[in-house]
């Protein structure tokens, strides 16, 4: 080795060296363009639902008649994409099925929101099948949660529509979803998401609790949703920017060594030091598993989220629970970790 080139080693290893102690990732992911914002229409009664199923296939019948009687039931027309009932292997369908349907959706004026029939996986493989172009000059309500994560977030980035993480066709649509969805896609309220606090018999709530990790209030965009899909878009296009951003997440079924992994991907890659704030939403069965020993998950939050100096806290109600917010990703919010509280600081639609 030369003498320059050592030097140049020797100079690059220290600044590697640096950037592991003081926990700033080596190599932090470029920055994303925050596109200009935009709001579709909000839904009014009457107006046409259009249900697409960007990932997993449906084998039984039930769903989507549920899914079609509960949005009828609030004053829906409700029209099924051509390929909703397909099927490629566990998928609903081929890929350019899938993402055939909602270019299609967005490019038809008698259609006026899109709603994801259910998660399950394979959404992120039609991101680079969407005419992103097309569907910001056709703006509209984008709606689902789970697998759809990667859907709701990339249409934003690409396009700087306002998309929903709500209930998906096939969800329980009890009282409380239902009176969230409304509120935000249909009236129009810039609301403050609250969970309720009914103690019932109890001297102290047991369900639905508040865990203040990090006081403090901050503002900033939404962005968010499942962990494990928002963490497989890190290092894509289809993620959008975290800079000053409110980060919220919710995961299930997974291991807890697995969660934190997920959020190893998204500190390695530059992403959580530039968050404004975090919330936490439900972590339905996540456990340690059968393995020999494992930090909890008030641990995993603690080493992640503690040192980022934002605040931070934990229980909304967002995730695979039966009472879900529905939130806007992409629109300016408000968080008071120590209330617990999501105040939009504006409507969500149009």
């Amino acid at each position: 080795m030369s003498s320059s080139a050592r030097r140049h080693f020797i100079t690059h290893s220290a600044s590697l060296a640096a950037a592991c102690v003081v926990g700033t990732p080596a190599f932090a992911q470029s920055r994303v363009e925050r596109l200009p914002l935009t709001k579709a229409p909000r839904l009014k009664p009457g107006d046409t639902i259009g249900l697409a199923n960007p990932s997993s296939a449906i084998y039984e019948r039930q769903p989507y008649e549920l899914a079609t009687e509960t949005l009828t039931a609030l004053g829906f027309k409700v029209r099924e994409g051509a390929n909703l009932r397909a099927r490629h292997g566990h998928f609903a369908g081929t890929d350019a099925q899938r993402a055939a349907d909602l270019n299609a959706m967005f490019a038809d004026p008698t259609i006026h929101g899109i709603l994801a029939l259910t998660g399950g996986s394979g959404a992120n493989r039609i991101l680079p099948l969407l005419d992103y172009a097309a569907l910001r000059r056709t703006p509209k309500v984008l709606a689902g949660f789970s697998d759809i994560t990667a859907l709701i977030n990339a249409v934003h980035a690409r396009t700087g529509l306002v998309t929903f993480h709500a209930p998906v066709g096939a969800s329980e649509w009890n009282e409380f979803s239902v009176r969230h969805f409304r509120g935000v896609l249909m009236e129009a309220q810039a609301m403050t998401l609250r969970n309720p606090r009914d103690l019932g018999d109890l001297p102290a709530p047991k369900e639905d609790r508040i865990t203040t990790l990090r006081p403090g209030i901050a503002r900033g965009p939404l962005v968010g949703g499942n962990l494990a899909v928002l963490s497989s878009l890190a290092g894509s296009a289809y993620l959008p920017s975290f800079d000053g951003a409110i980060l919220f997440f919710e995961e299930v079924n997974e291991f807890i060594y697995r969660v934190d992994r997920m959020l190893s991907t998204l500190k390695l890659s530059g992403a959580l030091d530039r968050l404004a704030g975090v919330v936490l939403g439900a972590f339905t069965n996540c456990n340690p598993g059968e393995s020999f020993g494992s930090l909890t998950l008030d641990e995993v939050f603690d080493d992640y989220f503690r040192p980022l100096n934002v605040p931070v806290y934990r229980g909304a109600m967002i995730g695979h629970i039966r009472r879900k917010f529905t939130v806007p990703v992409g629109l300016e919010a408000e968080i008071d970790a120590g209330a617990g509280t999501i105040r939009l600081l504006s409507p969500a639609v149009a």
